[in-house]
């Protein structure tokens, strides 16, 4: 029968869409956010790998009454795949006019959001968890808790990512609905004081067990119980193009009956294969076999169980899990107790929930998909059951991977899991381990290598040492077609006693085997890694070997089982000094605004309903780095149908410029015409009625390229020498020399001439892509919501590009979902894009970049090689420094004549006796790089550290002592510093590096590292104390504030809330501002401040919100223009004073507004000669543990101590400290930022594109916001916060290169001096441990038997 709509609940409203109404293709996503009120479900990458678009999707089940709940990627799951569903968005949970949940306000009071866009699907990942935690069996938990466990707490939420916060205060609000939590445990929040006595569950907002929520409305039960016979009926198709066969024959049926033969047709259960093999092309047929029965079946056999291959994966482990747990042996089933455990780290709650096992298991078969369940079921020796046309199969995996790539005539059923166990007459014991090495332990992350080993082991009957036999070795994602068994291996092993000897054989056979495809990444350090894994799991075999692996008892036929560090409890200790001299200022309120983004009712650029007759963009750009473009055609498909138009250069306005971007040191076009610098260049914007179809349409596009009497370009440093290709830096920002270089080096004990460092890029990752929304106005006039930090300049770029005077374009920002420099400069083409197609076509225009698109064209931090010269005395003293530094700038200036200052301004942290440099700023055809947080600080202040260590190493002393010895005095600092030093008093760093190594333990850490090092041969650790000095430099800004006759007060400033709490700390000053006609102040004034979006034709000379400084400088304006306020206030308070004694705020105001006094201030504060530029101070110890084998790295722990003046609000401090630490975790360790060789950036997605997750961050953090009281030259004594933590975080890579330097010392074949490059994810970390040490080891130890043999 034909299904003629889809009915679904969303926020227990109910909605039918028409068959037919929504081009099949369209995602929830999509149409929550286009066709309903509720924009708090985002969009971050649309490929399920950010947890932005998280909702909840609960099922009815009306023969059991059964509802069931669980989390999915709303940008994955197809509309109509959710007939008879209910959706639950954050705004389902409660919102600020109806009541908040519990959830939105313990993430508000906690501090746990930041920009807010990655906010709401936090609190939906959280709700989910509780909901099916409450559910379970478990014990009644206390009142007010949940049946959540604080481990699961940890884990709630591993698949989404934020950028802003660092993830611990996302943990204690999560952490705090545990029912074994101890709530003094917990983080900085508003419901109790460090000094109250006790932290009490009832002081927390109140949580009702099982969510409190109504996941699934009556009258959807209802409307499924009276539509039992339809659902149960024929096949259905919803209007055009959704087909949902009922049986097996139904579905064949479908595919003989000729309607697919001239189409596009995609076979779907949960669709999440394309958030992986992105969709090139709409497709206008569907076929959802996720109804089929027999494909969701689960058979439990005396064998095994068989399980539908339509099954999620999520419910592939529940049933795993039970079948462990039904098993009578011992410790249940080994095999499926692994297989679950595994399981649950591929991909993200969200998308285990939805995707298929047997989907996954055929992207493997069809692409080199390095899937993690083929590998760990082909080594538990499972099959499959394909139906064929009318014929059913049974085959191995194995047989089954090795076949041609499916097509769509070939059904795969089910998945059988044979049944391992124990025999205790023969004393056959099973054994069964898997393995994967990924950038990120807990699932988000795609394998590098995994296997899975699964073998009987028995006892030599004349030694009693253990056999194995039955051996099945499998191995994957290493750079093969599919998964493989090591067949010559399982051979050679079986039967034979494990000795070194036999084990070093298995591995050259591994080798011969295990070759990675041309192309590969890292093929070395993969078959590195296979063999490490081949060599933990037989290590346990045998006393002899000395590996990883652990020794086990096998007297009794029993399970081998492992631990592992990922599951160590996350811990963390906030120490904040409050301030009570300018209250409110001082005190750590929530931020602004943040209920709003809990509850999904804050809205961004693209959360802006869309005007009537809105089209929407996408940009086209070049894949070459140099060339003409001879044209642009798109190949016949069905989006090159939906397109409207391409507007290029040619449609750029007479009188108009081609300018997509300006800052101080020149102008960026916008369009490359004709010919393309760079690959990523904007070339055009397609055009079409939605953004999909825009993303779409981009990618049919075929560009004709000719380099005919072109140069070759120039993509490198070195390529950039050679063509004397530079920028030139304006010799007021080329920074200072100090001393003789000449002189020092002659001082000097030891040299070391020229040696190389070098650091890579890293991409801004903010949550929300680049994105503007524009819209025509009258007078030919144009209003431009941007995402932007610097909505003033973009006003000028704009209108630049059209040719119109500035006053006809007003931008508009309200708040920006990330930022991190990354939305100053690099959001002016978005914008002027957008602004030039809706001033051209005449109709609104929206463009919200795909997060490929994005990633490939913005750009990034500077990478920058520096070659340095030291001269140094036999105490470690350094006499002098010389630096040749090569910055990559990019295509255009950009902010890039800055970076010479920016990194010898953190190089200048340490006295070097004398300091001598050359810096060129390199011009090369590549995306140009822009500001990013710390710009040039981070590269120049891991420069300082990576020559420190490298004089430790020579001298072979402690490289702390070394810093120690450079460390600055006063006098030394006013010389490296002369314009921002200040006074002797305010030089805390000496005071807060030795209260850091007291109250960290350092000393004793250390001591115990070493112990560790000298105990363990196959992990690492590593320990590591960085200090920070940071000058930052405040800028002009506007501030105007507004008191209306009911008393309520409106600000405006030229700062841009960009998550760092501008407008927290703006609404604290003007209560405190305003409050000081009080004695005691006023702090009822707080909650009646609003502060307004930023808008360029209302308050103009907004600047640019960057460099730390905007929220004190915003501070500073406003306290101007308050007090501009308080003094025509003044005589009127005293008026009434006289008359009525006591005078309140609201009949003070009442009383000015009768007397006409104007209540309305504007002032621009431009800061002093004392106050233009200060040094701020700060130290990170970091620990961490590598290990060996797989070069996987952990942080342990993370130490922070920093110099916040007299913060204006801790909570906001300490979270932009922790946020930027671990930002800065992410370029120094994770984030590798890469090209092919025309320049053209690959890692451009989630899946390639690693930035820290929960499951990377330190497990135990402790930071201290330091006050160290009243400055007269600061903003009321504050200093800056967000940026200079990032820099601390290079402590993370200095304790991975002494945990690298233990390996090297370990195993004797590497020189302790060595090079160690940013980032150093853990493919660099095993390189640099040794690709060859297994193989060394074994050798040794074969020897040593041979010769006790002998």
């Amino acid at each position: 029968m034909k299904l003629d709509k889809v009915v679904f609940a969303l926020n227990g409203r109910r909605y039918e869409v028409a068959g037919g109404e929504v081009d099949p293709s369209t995602t929830l996503l999509e149409f929550i956010r286009t066709r309903t009120p509720f924009t708090g479900t985002k969009l971050g990458c649309g490929e399920g790998g950010c947890g932005a678009c998280v909702v909840l999707i609960a099922k009815y089940n009306p023969t059991k009454d059964e509802v069931t709940e669980f989390s999915a990627s709303s940008c994955l799951t197809l509309l109509y795949n959710i007939n008879f569903y209910s959706i639950i968005t954050t705004e389902g949970l409660g919102n600020t006019q109806d009541g908040l949940h519990a959830i939105q306000k313990r993430m508000s009071g906690f501090h746990a959001s930041q920009c807010g866009f990655c906010t709401p699907g936090m609190c939906m990942s959280i709700f989910t968890s509780l909901a099916n935690a409450d559910k379970s069996k478990k014990p009644e938990p206390p009142n007010g808790f949940s049946k959540l466990t604080v481990s699961e707490a940890e884990r709630a939420f591993s698949g989404n990512l934020c950028r802003c916060t660092g993830y611990r205060p996302i943990v204690d609000a999560c952490k705090s609905f545990a029912s074994d939590v101890d709530l003094e445990d917990l983080g900085l929040n508003i419901f109790w004081k460090k000094s109250d006595k006790h932290a009490d569950v009832s002081k927390l907002p109140t949580y009702t067990l099982g969510g409190g929520v109504c996941t699934f409305p009556d009258f959807l039960k209802s409307e499924i119980k009276s539509s039992l016979d339809q659902l149960n009926d024929s096949f259905t198709f919803s209007g055009e193009g959704w087909y949902h066969p009922k049986s097996i024959e139904q579905y064949y049926d479908l595919l003989n009956s000729g309607i697919f033969s001239d189409c596009c047709v995609k076979v779907v259960v949960g669709n999440t294969g394309s958030g992986v093999y992105k969709d090139q092309d709409l497709y206008n047929k569907y076929i959802d076999i996720g109804g089929i029965p027999e494909l969701s079946a689960i058979l439990r056999k005396d064998n095994g169980i068989e399980i539908g291959a339509a099954t999620p994966i999520s419910m592939a482990i529940k049933i795993l899990e039970q079948g462990n747990e039904s098993i009578s042996a011992p410790k249940g089933s080994l095999v499926y107790r692994k297989l679950a455990e595994h399981m649950s780290k591929v991909a993200t709650p969200f998308v285990r929930n939805t995707a298929s096992l047997g989907g996954n298991i055929i992207l493997a078969q069809k692409y080199p998909f390095a899937s993690d369940i083929a590998t760990i079921l082909l080594g538990a020796a499972s099959t499959v059951r394909l139906q064929v046309a009318s014929q059913t199969l049974e085959v191995t995996l194995e047989e089954f991977l090795e076949q041609p790539p499916l097509d769509p005539s070939t059904l795969l059923l089910s998945i059988f899991i044979p049944h391992w166990t124990p025999d205790s007459q023969t004393e056959t014991s099973v054994v069964f381990e898997t393995y994967r090495a990924a950038p990120r332990p807990l699932g988000n992350a795609v394998s590098y290598i995994n296997s899975a080993f699964l073998g009987l082991v028995s006892l030599n009957e004349s030694s009693g040492d253990p056999v194995l036999s039955n051996l099945h070795l499998a191995f994957g994602a290493y750079g093969t077609e599919h998964a493989v068994r090591a067949k010559k291996v399982e051979e050679h092993l079986t039967g034979k006693l494990v000795t070194p000897s036999v084990v070093l054989e298995a591995v050259h056979l591994l080798r011969e085997t295990i070759v990675p495809m041309e192309g590969t990444s890292h093929p070395e350090y993969r078959v590195s890694v296979a063999v490490g894994f081949l060599f933990s799991f037989l290590s346990s075999f045998s006393e002899g070997i000395k590996g990883p692996g652990k020794t086990l008892n096998f007297s009794s036929a029993s399970s081998v089982d492992t631990d592992d560090l990922c599951n160590l409890p996350l811990s963390s200790r906030r120490e904040t000094v409050s301030g009570d001299e300018y209250k409110p200022v001082g005190e750590p309120i929530k931020k602004y605004g943040v209920e709003l983004q809990a509850s999904g009712e804050a809205v961004y650029v693209d959360d802006i309903p869309a005007p009537n007759n809105c089209l929407y963009g996408e940009f086209i750009y070049s894949t070459k780095p140099l060339a003409h473009v001879k044209s642009i055609k798109f190949k016949p498909s069905l989006a090159s149908e939906k397109i409207l138009t391409v507007i290029s250069a040619k449609d750029i306005p007479s009188g108009g410029q081609n300018i997509g971007s300006s800052y101080l040191f020149g102008d960026e076009i916008l369009f490359g015409d004709p010919i393309a610098e760079y690959a990523g260049q904007a070339l055009g914007v397609v055009v079409a009625e939605t953004q999909r179809y825009a993303n779409l349409a981009r990618k049919q596009v075929i560009i004709e390229y000719d380099t005919k009497d072109l140069k070759p370009p120039i993509l490198t440093v070195e390529q950039a020498v050679q063509n004397n290709s530079y920028f030139s830096v304006p010799p007021e920002r080329y920074p200072k020399q100090v001393g003789d270089f000449s002189k020092g080096m002659a001082e000097a004990d030891h040299k070391i001439l020229s040696t190389e460092v070098k650091l890579a890029s890293q991409y801004y990752f903010y949550m929300e892509t680049q994105t503007a929304l524009a819209i025509p106005d009258e007078d030919n006039t144009m209003v431009v919501y941007s995402s932007s930090q610097y909505p003033e300049l973009a006003q000028s770029v704009i209108a630049k590009c059209l040719g119109i005077p500035f006053n006809n374009v007003r931008a508009i920002t309200r708040r920006v979902g990330g930022g991190f420099g990354g939305k100053a400069t690099k959001s002016f083409n978005v914008a002027t894009a957008a602004a030039l197609c809706a001033y051209k076509l005449r109709r609104p225009v929206r463009m919200y970049l795909n997060r490929s698109t994005d990633m490939v064209m913005v750009g990034g931090r500077h990478p920058v090689k520096a070659y340095y010269s030291v001269g140094f005395k036999s105490d470690g003293k350094v006499t002098a420094l010389h630096l040749e530094v090569l910055i990559n700038a990019g295509i255009s200036p950009d902010a890039s004549p800055i970076i010479p200052d920016t990194i010898i301004s953190g190089l200048k942290k340490y006295n070097w006796g004398a300091l001598s440099f050359d810096i060129k700023v390199c011009k090369t055809n590549n995306p140009s790089k822009s500001v990013m947080r710390a710009p040039g600080d981070t590269q120049g202040s891991f420069i300082a550290e990576a020559i420190i260590e490298h004089v430790a190493s020579v001298l072979s002393l402690d490289a702390n002592t070394i810093r120690q010895k450079n460390f600055h005095t006063y006098d030394s600092l006013v010389l490296f510093y002369p314009e921002s030093a200040g006074e002797a008093s305010a030089y805390t760093l000496h005071f807060i590096f030795d209260r850091l190594l007291s109250t960290s333990s350092y000393l004793h850490r250390a001591k115990s590292v070493k112990q560790f090092n000298s105990c363990n041969k196959w992990r690492k650790q590593g320990i590591s104390c960085v200090p920070l000095i940071f000058k930052v430099e405040p800028r002009p800004a506007p501030g105007r504030v507004s008191v209306l006759n009911d008393g309520s007060i409106v600000v405006e400033v030229g700062g841009i809330e960009i998550g760092q709490g501008l407008w927290t700390k703006v609404q604290q000053t003007t209560a405190f501002a305003l409050g000081q006609l009080w004695p005691d102040g006023c702090e009822c004034l707080l909650d009646r401040v609003r502060v307004l979006q930023a808008d360029t034709l209302n308050l103009i000379q907004g600047g640019v919100t960057a460099g730390s400084t905007t929220s004190e400088s915003s501070c500073a304006a406003i306290l101007q223009a308050c007090n501009m306020l308080i003094h025509r206030l003044k005589p009127v308070m005293d008026k009434l004073k006289q008359q009525a004694g006591a005078v309140s705020w609201d009949s003070l105001i009442s009383q000015a507004s009768t007397d006409n006094v104007n209540l309305s201030s504007s002032s621009y504060w431009v800061p002093g000669q004392e106050s233009n530029r200060y040094l701020n101070y700060g130290a990170c110890i970091s620990e961490v543990e590598i290990d060996v084998l797989t070069g996987a790295i952990t942080i342990l722990r993370g130490d922070i101590i920093y110099d916040c003046g007299k913060s204006m609000n801790p909570a906001v401090d300490l979270g932009q400290i922790e946020g930027s630490f671990v930002q800065g975790i992410g370029f120094f360790i994770y984030e590798e930022h890469e090209t092919n060789a025309d320049g053209l950036v690959v890692s451009d997605s989630t899946w390639d594109y690693k930035i820290p997750s929960v499951d990377t961050i330190p497990k135990h953090f402790n930071v201290e916001v330091l006050n160290t009281g009243y400055h007269k030259d600061r903003v009321l004594s504050s200093k800056a916060s967000g940026e200079p933590a990032v820099v601390l975080a290079s402590s993370v890579h200095c304790a991975v290169r002494e945990a690298i330097r233990a390996a090297r010392e370990e195993f004797g074949s590497s020189p302790l001096v060595f090079q160690l490059d940013v980032p150093a994810p853990m493919t660099v970390v095993k390189e640099l441990c040794g690709l060859d040490i297994v193989e060394k080891h074994l050798e040794n130890q074969s020897a040593h038997q041979f010769a006790a043999g002998a």
